[in-house]
């Protein structure tokens, strides 16, 4: 019977070894099907001492020819081993890693979304002769071994949601986060809360947790990855990947293939290999702290020495993350150093005992520390052409800014606030007394008819009810628009897309691009405009003043053919990227914009786009300005730059928290069509977003969707009603009462005390 079960085993590996090699000649292989084959043939022939012994044998070769197998992994390779059944799961894990667990939230397929596992665990801890039950809260994508259910750890909005919840629930009880990353991405769906919105809530509330978060990625696939991963310390299985797409995906778009059509193999495989999303590439580029060696071929269930690997960095990593906010460590802190890796190695982490629990202020410390190392990352990914003298003159400038900011509104604002908070208690008491003195006068005053009622003036009364002008709702100059699109001079008519449904009449386009801005006269359609058109009709004439153009978007992983494409946009459109970062006026009322223009490779999100949106966020803390990210149309992170994109998810959401929590009002504008990362991050954790009316807003596109779920969705099933009706966003403007409406937001949503006002 022990034969039986050695002999299947043998044969499940070799299927195993098929599956991560595909159909591709690999000599390792064959041998090993040659070999077990011709056992197969003569087994039963033979006696119970030579089956043993051949099989021993056959354990043997296969232990040898798996590590040279191992040796020749292509990434492509990597990521069907990550995908496998075989592969180890978050279940195996808490069944060996941690020494008892409870999972919350949910059972198997009895659960608000099964691809999303919770649970409290425990790692106990022998010091002396107690014994320390230390807690922490285990939040990952459960793939399963085929488990259908589990949806291959492509988690639902609710999903990221419950994830949140437990998060907080580990913030209140101050115990460390275990995150394990085990998704191809997150399901595309808008339905509440949303794909984009809920990641981008995710990572929002993850930016300033206060307790140590630990995150351990086997397979990370864009947002999904993103939505638990923004941790203090990042750890990465060496047969991993991290990407900003699948490569399929990737290929897909790079072959520019239909739905329905098959990507040649050869062009996945040079995709996986091109995006650098291996560990190793990963960990070169300083987006992991550090790669945990796998078996060869991957880990599975039942490799326990890998198991007790994991668990030793596991806390390692955490007592790393809670020394670095902590006193007395100075011993501790060194042992677990991995500077010295003989050293360190030498060091068991479960003998070095840290408690982890942290008081209030390194908690703060805790998060601030996060932040700046977020903000270092991805510093050699972009192009910044600015010379010596202009970077010495930009850091001097900030420091002015800085302190300027600190002694008007920090040192000097705060004793006013105190002094004109007290002025205020006491002129309403003052008011309530003189009332109260006064009453029996005015009561005899209005009995003999003299004074009457009191009429405020005019000026006074509006200035109390009326925080916008009506009059100054569009940017007209003699009775025509300051800016008109290139579209108005061509003489043709123009069909509305809703004309079949609505009736609408053709328009000519000097009419529909010139005095209609681009809006149908009949039902309202808004016709994409160029972005020029916000920047002349919307701020005041000549306040615009650009910032931060001399970075460039760059090609930091040396895509094949980038060079010539971007050369190709900075041309085409006269941008350097697609962000274009400036401060202006609306009303004399000054801010800071950020504005996504759409010509410049769909408006996708880069490590020079990431950078300038950060540096115009910290603008506009710093001189207590309002932020208004204008969105002319976004189709997601650029592709080719790879984690270099995607991890400025998670630090322009830090940047905007931060601005966000320091008072500021930052407003969202989105038209045109908005899709994928930037939505799921630092534009849809704005609480004021508003969409200029027929812009479609989502996660993914209907293609993606389809692919991705097999789902057939509406047509309108991104359109801007649908994200209000969701809950996306906060309002639908009509182009032409833009800059009314902006205004608007600035002083309601602002208020007048604000500290930038």
């Amino acid at each position: 019977m022990e034969i039986e079960k050695q002999i299947q085993r043998l044969q499940d590996r070799l299927s195993y070894i098929r599956d991560i090699f595909g159909p591709k000649d690999n000599p390792n292989r064959q041998l090993l099907e040659a070999r077990l084959g011709e056992f197969l043939a003569r087994g039963n022939g033979l006696s119970l001492a030579e089956q043993v012994r051949q099989v021993t044998q056959l354990e043997d070769l296969f232990r040898f020819l798996e590590k040279k197998l191992d040796a020749e992994l292509t990434p492509m390779d990597r990521v069907r081993i990550v995908r496998h059944p075989q592969r180890m799961c978050l279940k195996d894990i808490l069944e060996n890693v941690y020494d008892n667990y409870s999972e919350i939230g949910g059972q198997d397929e009895y659960s608000i979304d099964p691809s999303m596992l919770i649970a409290r665990a425990y790692i106990s801890r022998r010091v002396g002769k107690k014994v320390h039950n230390q807690p922490v809260m285990v939040i990952g994508q459960e793939k399963g071994h085929g488990q259908e259910f589990r949806n291959g750890g492509s988690v639902k909005p609710w999903g990221n949601d419950k994830a949140l919840k437990y998060m907080r629930v580990a913030q209140t009880e101050n115990i460390p986060i275990h995150a394990f990353i085990f998704t191809p991405g997150a399901y595309p769906v808008e339905d509440y809360p949303g794909a984009a919105q809920q990641i981008a809530r995710n990572l929002y509330e993850m930016a300033g947790l206060t307790v140590p978060i630990v995150a351990v990625f086997s397979e990370g696939g864009s947002g999904g990855a993103e939505a638990i991963g923004l941790a203090d310390y990042r750890l990465m299985l060496s047969h991993g990947y991290y990407s900003v797409i699948s490569p399929e995906g990737a290929a897909a778009i790079e072959g520019k293939t239909r739905q329905g059509q098959r990507v040649a193999p050869e062009l996945i495989e040079a995709c996986a290999r091109q995006l650098k999303m291996t560990a190793a590439d990963n960990k070169a580029m300083g987006y992991v702290d550090q790669v945990i060696q796998e078996p060869p071929l991957g880990a599975r269930p039942d490799d326990y020495e890998f198991f007790k690997l994991l668990r030793g960095e596991l806390i390692r990593a955490t007592n790393q993350v809670i020394l670095s906010v902590r006193g007395l460590k100075f011993f501790r802190a060194m042992a677990l150093s991995r500077k010295s890796k003989a050293a360190a190695a030498a060091v068991d982490p479960e003998s070095v005992f840290v408690r982890w629990s942290i008081g209030s202020g390194p908690r703060e410390l805790l998060a601030w520390r996060r932040w700046i190392k977020f903000r270092g990352l991805a510093q050699a990914a972009y192009l910044d052409r600015r010379t010596t003298a202009q970077k010495i003159f930009s850091i001097g400038q900030d420091l002015a800014w800085s302190l300027n900011s600190f002694f008007r509104y920090e040192f000097l604002g705060k004793h006013r606030k105190k002094l004109e908070r007290f002025v205020e208690e006491m002129e309403a008491e003052a008011r309530v007394v003189k009332d109260k003195v006064a009453a029996p006068v005015v009561k005899i005053g209005r009995r003999l008819g003299v004074g009457g009622n009191s009429q405020l003036a005019e000026a006074e009364r509006d200035s109390l009810t009326k925080l916008s002008n009506p009059e100054a709702g569009t940017c007209l100059t003699d009775e025509s628009w300051a800016y008109l699109s290139p579209r108005a001079r061509t003489d043709r008519a123009v069909t509305c897309p809703n004309a079949a449904t609505h009736g609408c009449l053709d328009l000519w386009a000097p009419d529909l691009f010139g005095d209609f801005a681009g809006v149908c006269s009949h039902c309202g359609h808004h016709f994409p405009m160029e972005y020029e058109w916000y920047l002349y009709n919307v701020f005041d004439q000549a306040s615009i003043h650009e910032f931060n153009r001399e970075i460039e978007a760059g090609n930091p992983l040396s895509y094949p053919g980038f060079d010539q494409k971007l050369a190709e946009a900075k041309e085409k459109t006269g941008l350097k990227s697609a962000c274009m970062t400036f401060e202006a006026r609306i009303n004399g009322l000054n801010l800071v914009v950020a504005l996504l223009a759409a010509p410049f490779r769909g408006g996708t999100v880069g490590a020079a786009e990431g950078e300038k949106f950060i540096r115009a966020v910290e603008r506009a803390k710093k001189k207590h300005y309002p932020l208004l990210a204008y969105v002319h149309g976004t189709a997601g992170i650029r592709i080719q730059e790879g984690v270099n994109g995607v991890i400025q998810m998670p630090r322009c959401t830090m940047a905007v928290r931060n601005y966000i929590e320091a008072g500021g009002l930052y407003l969202v504008l989105y038209d045109t069509n908005s899709y994928a990362g930037p939505v799921a991050s630092f534009l849809g954790c704005s609480p004021y977003q508003f969409a200029i009316r027929s812009a479609n807003i989502g996660f993914a596109g209907p293609g993606v969707i389809k692919e991705t779920t097999g789902i057939d969705i509406p047509p309108d099933y991104h359109l801007a009603h649908q994200a209000l009706t969701r809950g996306h966003i906060q309002g639908i403007w009509d182009r032409r009462e833009a800059r009314k409406n902006i205004y608007q937001a600035l002083l309601t949503m602002g208020g007048r005390n604000l500290y930038y006002r």
